[in-house]
């Protein structure tokens, strides 16, 4: 009755599906292709091969692609004669899996929850067995693989206790989802507490396998590419940052820079010259809303994509590019991870520690918690209360080589501990022989 309740609200929830994707398509066009795929049609491509068994991955959006790396890695080498078959949910995830992953893989949107368009995905695609990354679940796709005899399995699994309350508010279909599948390997102890409190059944604490992403080395030069253009400039990242970060950052650096200024004293910090902000935002589709905010602080811009030397006069350099995260870490001197200043529960914080890069994190830390604990308890991060501390904070880093290198070997260190994920998540699928 649960799921029955649960179709029916997804089924009259449709319409405004499709006007959430035109809206949404207002700021971001490619939300307008391959809407067939959202409503469980194929076409004739991409079908079952049978000389070719398909393994089936779901990464919702960018940071979920982005940990399948690893996990990719080590199933190629136990099914190297299985296709991949990724799918997502929004445009940048589908545009990431491009970029990681070229044309050794096939790549569609999962189609919205209802039971006719799962069952026809499944029928279209054959999967041997499926993987969802960390916490998405579905119950009609659940049922439907069960049905299949698709084995499936919740992977990187997270869930933060507000999450778990919300899941909470429906424990009939929350718990059948769960149990309907193979089993769950949770990346904490935490997290595998609230999701057996839900009703959840065989959940291994495996690790998170982002732990295991290493920075690849042409990005890593490009990196250091990117720091000779900067000059002998000290170099401050904002690294992901959501919808309203950016303008309480920019006035604090401003407020700071004003300060600075009054006193008659040039702001320098660390040896080099006057200290060089990058934003990153978090989605291509606000680089022009940040350009237009970094002006409208005052502040003279620069844009990545523009490829240039780094001019003296430049206050911020934009980001306005895609799959370059690690070779920003790798340029800056310290980095704060977006997400944290204001409550979105922080991005990755876990490339910067494993490049080495000083971290600062903001309070909001769910969908990180336990990492930006002992990020923080070991010495590679540091937290800060709001935009203003942040300031202060970075300045007091630039100025502090030996700081800064301190913060960088724990870092290190830090993200050495705990690889392994993507290697205790192939034994989770041993037993069923996937």
């Amino acid at each position: 009755m649960a799921r029955l309740l649960y179709t029916l609200a997804a089924v009259a929830l449709l319409p405004w599906a499709a006007l959430h994707l035109l809206w949404r398509a207002r700021r971001q066009p490619e939300y307008l292709r391959h809407w067939a795929e959202r409503f469980g049609f194929f076409g004739a491509a991409g079908g079952r091969d049978p000389a070719r068994p398909t393994i089936w991955l779901h990464a919702v959006s960018v940071g979920e692609t982005r940990a399948a790396q690893p996990l990719l890695a080590v199933l190629r080498e136990r099914h190297p004669a299985h296709r991949i078959l990724f799918t997502h949910m929004t445009p940048t995830g589908r545009a990431t899996s491009e970029a990681l992953f070229g044309d050794s893989v096939e790549r569609i949107y999962l189609p919205y929850d209802t039971p006719w368009a799962m069952r026809g995905f499944l029928h279209h695609y054959r999967p041997e067995f499926g993987l969802i990354m960390e916490t998405e679940l579905w119950p009609n796709l659940i049922a439907a693989c069960r049905r299949a005899g698709v084995p499936l399995w919740l992977v990187n699994a997270r869930l933060s206790a507000r999450s778990a309350r919300r899941y909470a508010k429906f424990p009939a279909l929350t718990r059948e989802a769960l149990q309907g599948l193979a089993a769950i390997g949770a990346q904490t102890a935490d997290d595998a507490t609230r999701l057996e409190a839900l009703g959840a059944r065989r959940v291994t604490v495996t690790g998170n396998v982002k732990f295991d992403i290493e920075a690849p080395a042409a990005q890593l030069e490009l990196g250091r590419e990117l720091r000779a253009r900067c000059g002998n400039r000290p170099v401050w990242l904002a690294a992901s940052t959501r919808e309203g970060e950016e303008a309480l950052i920019l006035a604090a650096w401003k407020k700071a820079r004003q300060k600075v200024m009054q006193s008659g004293i040039p702001l320098r910090d660390g040896a080099g010259g006057t200290a060089l902000l990058v934003i990153v935002p978090r989605h291509p589709q606000r680089f022009e809303e940040v350009a237009r905010l970094v002006t409208g602080h005052g502040f003279a811009l620069q844009r990545r994509s523009e490829n240039a030397a780094i001019e003296a006069t430049t206050d911020v350099l934009l980001g306005d590019s895609m799959g370059e995260m690690f070779a920003f870490y790798a340029a800056a001197d310290v980095a704060f991870i977006g997400g944290s200043l204001l409550d979105f529960g922080s991005q990755n914080l876990i490339e910067a520690a494993a490049c080495g890069t000083p971290i600062l994190i903001g309070p909001s830390t769910r969908n990180f918690a336990e990492a930006a604990r002992e990020s923080v308890a070991c010495g590679a991060a540091l937290s800060i209360r709001d935009a203003d501390d942040l300031v202060a904070q970075v300045r007091a880093l630039l100025a502090d080589d030996k700081g800064r290198r301190r913060m960088a070997g724990a870092g290190r260190a830090f993200a050495a501990r705990h690889r392994g994920a993507a290697a205790r998540t192939l034994e989770l699928l041993s037993p069923a022989g996937c």
